[in-house]
């Protein structure tokens, strides 16, 4: 669980700095440049999710069980996870009118992700990934709504079909992944029925 506990302390503190010390993060990207910056917080990102990844893999193994979430949540959990993909492509695909309602639509994403697997899912280890998870994208979910209404930003919303487009391809990416790769990489089949 240590290793679950440190992959999530570094992965998600370095994207809370934003969040916890935006003048810190202010005067490096001005004494590093931006390109240098980036490629620290991605390889600090990477060690992040390395050690999560690995720690949540160790811990899952024998972690207790908190709750005995009812099978019907499995399937809960996989539908609800449709919108944070919708929600992921929402944030790469510029000018659609999901990206300019939500104005962060990734973070808005994790959340219902970390809420899916929440419900579906009822170890210490779930309990911690999940929650800490969820804890994250609510805090910065508002401190960047507080940026945007600082800032009076905008999203701008593009001419054409942006919004079928994101459903589109969030829909495909949700379908490949719910039904082969989840299995593959994680070894639960989100739709399983026993």
């Amino acid at each position: 669980m240590s290793l679950l506990i440190l992959g999530l302390v570094v992965f998600l503190g370095a994207h809370s700095v934003r969040i916890l010390a935006p003048a810190w993060r202010d005067a490096q990207l001005a004494r590093m440049g931006e390109q240098t910056w980036k490629g620290l917080y991605s390889l600090v990102s990477a060690a992040g999710l390395g050690l999560i990844i690995w720690g949540y893999g160790l811990a899952r193994a024998d972690s207790p069980a908190l709750w005995i979430p009812p099978i019907w949540t499995r399937h809960l959990a996989a539908s609800l996870t449709l919108p944070a993909f919708i929600l992921l492509v929402a944030a790469y695909l510029p000018g659609s009118r999901i990206k300019a309602a939500v104005g962060h639509p990734m973070v808005a994403g994790v959340k219902i992700w970390a809420v899916a697997h929440l419900l579906a899912n009822g170890t210490l280890a779930d309990a911690a990934l999940f929650g800490a998870f969820l804890a994250w994208a609510v805090l910065d979910f508002i401190s960047a709504r507080r940026r945007d209404r600082i800032a009076r930003r905008r999203y701008p919303v593009r001419s054409g079909p942006r919004d079928a487009l994101v459903v589109g391809i969030g829909f495909a990416a949700w379908a490949l992944f719910a039904f082969y790769g989840h299995a593959w990489l994680i070894g639960v089949s989100p739709f399983r029925v026993g």
